[in-house]
C-alpha cells in the first residue's frame, strides 16, 4: 500500500496536463481562415471576402479586453494576497505560542493557493477567447461535429489542466510541509488548509468582479439594443457588444475556473484535516497498521485522481464514439457525459478503497466516541456525493431547460407581460429548491451515520470527482455564446449564427448543471469544513478545565443562536450587494450607449459603416466591476474574523451554520431563476410569428429580454458567488481557529465564552 496514492496522484495530474495540451494543440490547427463570406458590408468598410480580417479583428479586441481586465484584476489581488499573507502569518503564529514555522507554512500555502487560482482563471479566459473564434469558424462547415467538438475540447484544456495543476500543487505543498512535519499530520493538514484559504479568496474576487464585468455589459446591452432599439443580440453596431463577450470569459470562464478549483481545495483540505486526527504517526501502534497510514490519509486526493481518468476516458463518448451530427445530439452528448463519468466512478472508487484503505480503522468522531473506516463505507459515502450530484444536475436541468415544462410556463407567462414573467420566474427558483436540498440532506445524513463528518467531506469530494468533465461542460456554454457573437459582429451566414445559438442553448442547460454541481459541493464542504474547525477547536480546550464542544455544538446557547439568525443574514446581504452592483455598472453602460446612439444616430441604420466606441464600454464594466468587488469580498471574509476575534467560537458556530442553511436555499433558487428566464427567452425566439409566443420582436420576446435581463446577475454573479461565501467563511475560520482559541481560550475579546 505504501506509495500507491503518490503514484496514482503523480500520473493523474500529468496525465491531465498532457491531455489538455493535446487537446489545446488539435484546437490550435484550425486556422484563423473563413469558411464563407459574410452577409452584409462590414462595419469597417470591407468587402464581403474579408471576413477573415474581421474575425481576426473581432477575437483581438475581445483578447485585448478580456487580457486588460484580468490584468488589472489579478494585479489588485495580488496586493490583498500580499496584506492577507501577513496576517494569516501573525495570526497563525501568535494563535500558536508564536511558532513561526507554522505561521510561515500556513502563509505559504495561501500564496500557493490563490496563485493557482489566478493561473487557473487566466489559463481558462486564455483557452476560452482562443477557441470563440475557431467555434465560429468551424460552425461555417456543413454538420455539427467539428464545431461542437472544437468548443468542447476547449473546455477540456480548462477542466483538465486546472485539476492536474491543482493535484500537482497541492501534493507538492503537502510533501514539503512533511519534511517539517513527518511525525505530525494533524499539523501537516493544518497548514494546508492555508491552500484552500487562497484559492477561495482569488475565486470570490474573481466571480463577484467578473460576474459584475460580464453582466454590466450583457444588461446594458440588452436594455439599449434589444429593448429600447430592436437591433439583435451581438449586433456590431450596439457599443457594449465587445464588451459583453468579454464578460462572458472573465465571468463565465475565469470567476468559475477559480469557483471550482477552490471547492476542489477546501474539500480536500477538509478531508485531509478530519482524516488526520485519527491518521497520525503518534498512534501507528494504536492503530494496529501494518503499513505506513500515508496512501490511507491521501485517499481523498486520490479519489480526485481517479476522477481525471475516468473523465479522459468518457470525453470519446462525445467527441468519437456518438459524435453530435445533429441539434438534437447536442444537449444529449453533454448530458451523457455527466451521467457516464457519474457510472464510471463508483467501481473505480471502490477499487481504489479496497487498495488504499485498510480493512478497519478506527477514527475518532467529530463529538464523542469513535467509529471504524473500512472500504466499503467509504466507498458508499464517494458514491453518494456523485449520486446525489448527478441526481441535482439532472433536476436542475429539469428545471432550466425549454424542453421541459417549467421553462415552457415561464415562456407562457410572457404573453401577459414582463411582470408575469417575473413572478413566474421567481417562484420557479423557490421550487427548484426543494428536492436538491433534500437530496443533499439524504447526503449528509447517510455519509455522517457511517463515517461522521470524515464521510461527509468523502461526499463533498466524490461529488467534485468528475471535476474535470463538469469544467468541460461550463467552460463550453461561454465559449459557443462568444462564438454565436462573434458570427453576429462579422456579420455571417445566419444559418452560422443560428447553429452557435443551437450549442449555446444546451450550454444555458448544462451551465446551469454545472451551478448545481457546484451550489451541492459547496454545501457539503461548508460542512465538512465546519466539522474540521469544530475538531480543531475541540483538540485545542482537550487539556481546559471546561473543553469546548465535548457533546457537539449547542445551538440554544444564547451567543450561538443569535449569531446563527446573523449568519442567515450574510447571503441576502452579500446578494444585495452584488445584486445593486450590478444594476449602478448596468445604468452606466445604458447611458454610454444612449450617449452614442444620439451622439451618432447613423450607428443605427441598417448597414451602418460606421464603427461604435467600444473601447468606453469596457472601461466602463472594467472600472465598475473592479471598484465594485471589494465590498462584498471584504464583507464576506472580515465577518467571521472580526466574530471570532470579538465574540468567539461559540458565535463563529453560529455564524458558519447560518450563513450555509441560508446560502444554498439562496443560490440555487437564484441561478435556476436566472437560467430558466434565460431558457424562456430562447425558447420564445425559436417560435414563428404566427404561433402563440410570436417570436422575436414581438411583445411576448420584449418581456422575455426583461426577464434575461433581470435574470442575468441572478444567475451568473450573486447566484453562484453564494457557494463561495459559505466556502469562504468556513475554511477562513478553520485557519484562523488557533487564533480564536488564543484569546480568552476562546471567548473573544469580550470574553463570552
Amino acid at each position: 500500500m505504501a506509495g500507491t496514492a503518490d503514484t496514482i496522484i503523480i500520473v493523474a495530474a500529468i496525465v491531465a496536463l498532457v491531455w489538455g495540451l493535446i487537446q489545446f494543440y488539435v484546437i490550435s490547427s484550425i486556422p484563423l481562415k473563413s469558411n464563407g463570406d459574410s452577409a452584409t458590408t462590414s462595419l469597417t468598410g470591407a468587402s464581403k471576402g474579408d471576413t477573415s480580417e474581421r474575425l481576426i479583428e473581432i477575437y483581438t479586441a475581445i483578447y485585448t479586453g478580456a487580457d486588460s481586465f484580468l490584468k488589472a484584476e489579478y494585479t489588485i489581488c495580488s496586493y490583498f494576497v500580499i496584506v492577507f499573507a501577513a496576517i494569516v502569518f501573525v495570526s497563525v503564529s501568535a494563535g500558536t505560542d508564536w511558532d513561526y514555522t507554522r505561521g510561515g507554512y500556513t502563509a505559504t500555502a495561501f500564496v500557493l493557493g490563490a496563485i493557482t487560482s489566478m493561473v487557473s482563471g487566466y489559463l481558462g479566459m486564455k483557452v476560452a477567447v482562443y477557441s470563440n473564434v475557431r467555434t465560429t469558424i468551424s460552425a461555417q462547415k456543413a454538420g455539427w461535429t467539428s464545431c461542437f467538438n472544437t468548443a468542447f475540447r476547449a473546455g477540456a484544456v480548462m477542466g483538465f489542466a486546472l485539476c492536474g495543476l491543482g493535484m500537482i500543487v497541492l501534493y507538492a505543498t503537502l510533501m514539503i510541509f512533511k519534511g517539517t512535519y513527518n511525525s505530525d499530520w494533524a499539523t501537516l493538514t493544518d497548514c494546508i488548509t492555508g491552500y484552500g484559504l487562497g484559492g477561495s479568496c482569488i475565486a470570490m474576487f474573481g466571480r463577484v468582479g467578473g460576474g459584475i464585468y460580464t453582466k454590466a455589459a450583457d444588461v446594458g446591452a440588452d436594455l439599449v439594443g434589444k429593448v429600447v432599439h430592436g437591433i439583435p443580440e451581438d449586433d456590431p453596431r450596439n457599443p457594449a457588444t465587445i464588451a459583453d463577450n468579454v464578460g462572458d470569459n472573465v465571468g463565465d470562464v475565469a470567476g468559475m475556473g477559480s469557483d471550482l478549483f477552490g471547492s476542489f481545495a477546501e474539500a480536500t483540505c477538509a478531508a485531509l484535516v478530519i482524516g488526520a486526527s485519527s491518521l497520525n504517526e503518534t498512534n501507528f501502534d494504536l492503530l494496529s497498521l501494518d503499513e505506513d497510514p500515508w496512501s490511507a490519509l491521501l485517499f481523498p486526493v486520490a479519489v480526485s485522481a481517479v476522477g481525471v481518468f475516468v473523465c479522459l476516458l468518457c470525453s470519446f463518448i462525445a467527441t468519437d464514439i456518438l459524435p453530435v451530427k445533429k441539434e438534437s445530439d447536442v444537449e444529449n452528448a453533454l448530458k451523457t457525459q455527466l451521467i457516464s463519468t457519474t457510472l464510471v466512478m463508483l467501481p473505480a472508487v471502490y477499487v481504489l478503497a479496497t487498495a488504499l484503505l485498510p480493512d478497519k480503522v478506527s477514527f475518532v468522531k467529530v463529538v464523542e466516541g469513535t467509529f471504524d473506516l473500512t472500504p466499503v463505507k467509504a466507498f458508499v459515502c464517494v458514491g453518494a456525493g456523485v449520486t446525489g450530484g448527478l441526481i441535482i444536475g439532472l433536476i436542475t436541468e429539469y428545471y432550466t431547460s425549454h424542453s421541459y415544462t417549467p421553462v415552457r410556463e415561464v415562456a407562457d407567462s410572457c404573453k401577459t407581460g414582463a411582470a408575469t414573467n417575473m413572478i413566474y420566474g421567481i417562484a420557479l427558483g423557490y421550487k427548484s429548491a426543494v428536492i436538491p436540498v433534500l437530496i443533499l440532506s439524504g447526503v449528509v445524513y447517510l455519509s455522517f451515520a457511517l463515517c461522521d463528518l470524515y464521510g461527509v467531506a468523502l461526499a463533498a469530494i466524490g461529488m467534485l470527482s468528475n471535476l474535470a468533465t463538469g469544467l468541460s461542460i461550463d467552460v463550453y456554454g461561454p465559449v459557443c455564446d462568444n462564438a454565436g457573437g462573434i458570427a453576429e459582429m462579422a456579420e455571417l451566414d445566419p444559418s452560422v449564427r443560428e447553429k452557435t445559438d443551437a450549442l449555446d442553448a444546451a450550454g444555458n442547460t448544462t451551465a446551469a448543471i454545472g451551478k448545481g454541481f457546484a451550489i451541492g459541493s459547496a454545501a457539503l464542504v461548508s460542512l465538512a469544513l465546519f466539522g474540521a474547525f469544530v475538531t480543531r477547536i475541540k483538540t485545542l480546550s482537550a487539556d481546559s478545565s471546561d473543553p469546548f464542544f465535548i457533546h457537539g455544538v449547542n445551538m440554544l446557547e444564547p451567543l450561538t443562536f443569535a449569531f446563527l439568525i446573523i449568519g442567515g443574514m450574510i447571503p441576502f446581504w452579500f446578494a444585495a450587494l452584488t445584486m445593486k452592483s450590478v444594476g449602478l455598472a448596468a445604468m452606466e453602460m445604458v447611458y454610454e450607449v444612449e450617449r452614442q446612439f444620439k451622439e451618432k444616430p447613423q450607428l443605427l441604420d441598417e448597414n451602418a459603416t460606421e464603427r461604435p466606441d467600444y473601447d468606453a464600454c469596457i472601461q466602463i464594466s472594467t472600472k465598475a466591476s473592479l471598484r465594485e468587488m471589494v465590498a462584498p469580498g471584504a464583507m464576506v471574509m472580515f465577518t467571521p474574523l472580526l466574530t471570532g476575534t470579538f465574540f468567539g467560537v461559540n458565535a463563529v458556530c453560529g455564524l458558519l451554520v447560518g450563513s450555509l442553511v441560508a446560502s444554498v436555499q439562496l443560490a440555487i433558487s437564484m441561478s435556476n431563476s436566472g437560467g430558466a428566464w434565460d431558457n424562456a427567452k430562447k425558447y420564445i425566439e425559436k417560435a414563428s410569428p404566427e404561433s402563440d409566443l410570436q417570436g422575436k420582436g414581438s411583445d411576448v420576446h420584449k418581456a422575455a429580454v426583461v426577464g434575461d435581463t433581470v435574470g442575468d446577475p441572478f444567475k451568473d454573479t450573486s447566484g453562484p458567488a453564494l457557494n463561495i461565501v459559505m466556502k469562504l467563511m468556513a475554511v477562513l475560520s478553520l485557519v484562523f481557529a488557533d487564533y480564536f482559541y488564543a484569546i480568552n481560550d476562546g471567548g473573544g475579546v469580550f470574553n463570552t465564552a
